[in-house]
């Protein structure tokens, strides 16, 4: 992707040397963070004992909760498979050297990939006679609190509607690269975009309506609603790099690395990575086959009247 010397974005938050509360200001979490899950890692934990291990089970069975994570695969997110009970960590680690530079390119791609989203979905609201609001990018180290309560790490980036904030630990490409086999820089922007696809939902009333939904419907019904909210965002991030093309700012082979990012993160691929076998009811993004296909309606069409995953729902 071309990034540099485009507009940065000012809607952004750098809060890696903050340190915020483990709980934020809830003490627990709640409510509406849509998120792109993380593999596993074992960066960002420790092994511990007694009230450790009771906090971590408090925080899983929130996340569960609140947020549509397994205890038990959040354990081996965290843990790269490993047990000995694991919590995450009030600090995260050191940066080399080497990961503060990378870290660096990482944060200026994001700001450009998010002014690009900005001025896209605001054309495209503009043309519907509506006022798009920007979303804002935090960045954090391990954990911060939220709109939504608790954020960590483990989650993977998420956005909150209660906040309008977008949520980005930037370890998460590091293991979207090596663990999950999907490098390169659009391969990031398509997870910003996906999430600024949740801010977009969240500005015409999607989110709104399923939150409502799911709180009257069974698990495998709310997680088939979810699954087809997931795919909506999908587009959209479609639609956007659909406008980056015709900015002349896409590179050979970024398509390839946004197709590879939404399949490393299908509920099928990951579950096949984290147990060893799919449960079909459990999803709650959509298979891979499904994320690259609906990124692919988006990015083709350029059109969110295309993204019509919704169909049927209510929503």
């Amino acid at each position: 992707m071309r990034w540099e010397g485009r507009r940065k974005s000012d809607n952004f938050e750098d809060r890696r040397g903050s340190g915020g509360s483990i709980f934020g200001r809830a003490g627990l979490p709640r409510g509406g963070r849509v998120r792109i899950p993380r593999g596993g890692s074992s960066g960002g934990v420790r092994r511990a004992g007694g009230g450790s291990i009771i906090l971590f089970i408090i925080v899983a069975i929130g996340l569960w909760v609140f947020v549509g994570i397994n205890p038990l695969q959040l354990l081996e997110m965290i843990s790269g498979g490993q047990g000995g009970g694991p919590v995450v960590t009030q600090q995260a680690p050191e940066r080399s050297a080497r990961q503060q530079a990378e870290d660096g390119e990482t944060l200026g791609l994001l700001r450009v990939t998010l002014a690009e989203t900005e001025d896209t979905w605001s054309q495209i609201f503009d043309n519907s006679g509506a006022s798009y609001e920007p979303t804002t990018l935090v960045v954090y180290a391990g954990q911060t609190p939220t709109g939504c309560g608790f954020g960590a790490a483990a989650a993977g980036p998420f956005y909150c509607p209660n906040d309008r904030k977008v949520y980005i630990d930037l370890t998460f490409f590091e293991l979207l690269a090596r663990r999950l086999d999907a490098p390169g820089d659009f391969a990031q922007a398509y997870v910003l975009a996906h999430e600024v696809g949740h801010h977009v939902q969240n500005q015409t009333g999607v989110l709104g309506k399923f939150h409502q939904a799911r709180q009257r419907l069974s698990e495998g019904d709310a997680n088939a609603l979810s699954v087809r909210v997931e795919l909506q965002a999908d587009c959209y991030a479609g639609v956007w790099a659909h406008s980056a093309r015709e900015l002349g700012i896409l590179e050979e082979g970024d398509i390839q690395e946004a197709i590879a990012a939404a399949a490393a993160v299908g509920d099928d691929t990951m579950q096949r990575r984290s147990q060893g076998y799919v449960v079909p009811e459990s999803f709650n993004h959509g298979t891979a086959d499904q994320r690259t296909r609906w990124f692919q309606t988006g990015f083709q069409s350029g059109s969110p009247s295309d993204c019509d995953t919704l169909e049927g729902t209510g929503l």
